[in-house]
C-alpha cells in the first residue's frame, strides 16, 4: 500500500494508528528494556530494592488509574483500596493453594479487584465528575473497613499483617527472606513490561477508542452505537485489575509484608498525583509521574545533605518530607495551568523538535 508521509504522520490509517510509528521510538524502547534488565546484574541492592522495584509497582498502579481517568474520563479516589483487594486476594489464594505457582495467583488476584472495581463502577452511568469521585471515595473507606473488620480477612495471621510466604520459581526463591532483590526486580520488571504491552494494545485498539469517545462526549458516543454502561464498567474492571496486580506486587515483592493501613486514602492520592503530573491519557506519562513523585524524596535525601554539609547544616527526614509535599503541590498547580497533559506532553514536544533539528519550524 502506498502512502505519503507528512513529518512524523503517515496518511494511511494502519500506519498512523501504529503504537510506535517511528523507527527511532522502537529502537529507543528496545534499548531502554535492555538497560532495565542489565540493571539487575549491575545495580546495587539499594537501587533495586528501594528505588526500581517500587517505581515499577507504582507505575503499574498509575497505568491502571490512567486507563480509567485519562482515557475514559472517570475520576476515581479508590485506587488504594483496589490495590488492597488484589493483595488480600493473592494472599488468600497462596495460602489456600500452596502447590500452584505464585505467579499465577498474582495475575489471578487482579480479577478479584476487577470484579470489585466494576461493582463500584455501576454509579458511573448516572453520575460523573465530583459525584463519581465521592462514590469511589466511599468505596475506599468501605473496603478499608472490610480489611479491618471482616474476620475472614482479619485472621490472616497471628501478627495481624500480610506476610510473604516462602515461594520459589524454578527452584529460585522469589518470596520470603531468601529472595534476592535481583530476583524480585527481574520478576516485577517482566510483569510490568507484559501488562504495559497489553495496556498499550488496548488503548490503541477498538476498546481504547471507545473509552476515548466516552471521555470526549459520552452522548455522541452513545449515538454512535457505543454502550456507555458496558464501556465504563470495562474501564473500571481493567483499571482495577492493574491496581490489584500492583497491590500484590507491592506487598509480596517489595515490602515482603504489610498491614491494611498501606492501602489508605493517601495511597489513592499518591497514585492520582502521579497520573496528573505524568500526563492524563498517556502510558509513558504514568512512568514519568511515578519516577518524579517517588524518586524525588530519595534524590532530595541525597542531594540536600550533600549541599548543606559544607556549611555545617543538617536536614532531617521530616524537612525532606515537607519539601516533597510542597514541590509536588507546586508541580500539580503548574501542570494544571500551563500544561494539563503533564510530562508526557513535554516529552512529545521535545521529540518533535528533535525530529526537525537543526532546522527551525
Amino acid at each position: 500500500m502506498l502512502y505519503r508521509e507528512a513529518g512524523q504522520f503517515k496518511t494511511n490509517y494502519v500506519a498512523d494508528s501504529a503504537i510506535f510509528p517511528l523507527r527511532e521510538d522502537r529502537i529507543g524502547l528496545a534499548l531502554i528494556i535492555l538497560a532495565a534488565y542489565a540493571l539487575a546484574f549491575f545495580g546495587s541492592n539499594f537501587l533495586l530494592q528501594a528505588v526500581l522495584i517500587p517505581f515499577l509497582v507504582f507505575s503499574l498502579a498509575a497505568i491502571g488509574l490512567n486507563i480509567l481517568t485519562g482515557y475514559t474520563g472517570l475520576l476515581s479516589l479508590g485506587t488504594g483500596a483496589f490495590m488492597g483487594v488484589g493483595a488480600y486476594a493473592c494472599y488468600k489464594l497462596m495460602t489456600a493453594f500452596p502447590g500452584v505457582n505464585v505467579i499465577v495467583w498474582i495475575f489471578v488476584s487482579g480479577f478479584f479487584s476487577a470484579a470489585i472495581g466494576a461493582l463500584f463502577g455501576l454509579p458511573s452511568l448516572r453520575i460523573k465528575g465530583f459525584y463519581l469521585a465521592v462514590a469511589t471515595l466511599a468505596a475506599q473507606f468501605f473496603l478499608q473497613w472490610c480489611f479491618i473488620r471482616i474476620p475472614w480477612l482479619v485472621n490472616y495471621n497471628v501478627s495481624g499483617a500480610l506476610d510473604a510466604p516462602l515461594r520459589t520459581l524454578f527452584g529460585i526463591p522469589i518470596m520470603g527472606p531468601n529472595a534476592t532483590p535481583q530476583t524480585r526486580y527481574l520478576l516485577v520488571l517482566t510483569i510490568v513490561i507484559l501488562l504495559t504491552w497489553l495496556a498499550s494494545n488496548l488503548v490503541h485498539g477498538r476498546i481504547g477508542r471507545m473509552w476515548i469517545a466516552i471521555r470526549d462526549m459520552d452522548l455522541a458516543a452513545e449515538l454512535m452505537g457505543i454502550r456507555p454502561l458496558q464501556t465504563k464498567l470495562l474501564a473500571f474492571a481493567v483499571s482495577s485489575y492493574y491496581c490489584g496486580v500492583a497491590g500484590a506486587l507491592l506487598v509480596f515483592l517489595w515490602y515482603g509484608g504489610a498491614e491494611y493501613d498501606v492501602f489508605n486514602i493517601n495511597q489513592s492520592f499518591f497514585i492520582l498525583f502521579m497520573v496528573i503530573i505524568g500526563g492524563l491519557g498517556s502510558l509513558i506519562g504514568s512512568f514519568f509521574g511515578a519516577a518524579l513523585i517517588f524518586i524525588l524524596p530519595i534524590v532530595l535525601g541525597i542531594v540536600l545533605p550533600a549541599m548543606l554539609s559544607p556549611f555545617g547544616l543538617s536536614v532531617g527526614a521530616d524537612v525532606i518530607e515537607h519539601l516533597r509535599f510542597m514541590i509536588v503541590g507546586a508541580l500539580i498547580i503548574f501542570f494544571l495551568i500551563v500544561e494539563p497533559h503533564g510530562l508526557a506532553r513535554l516529552w512529545q514536544i521535545g521529540k518533535q523538535k528533535l525530529l526537525v533539528w537543526p532546522f527551525p519550524y
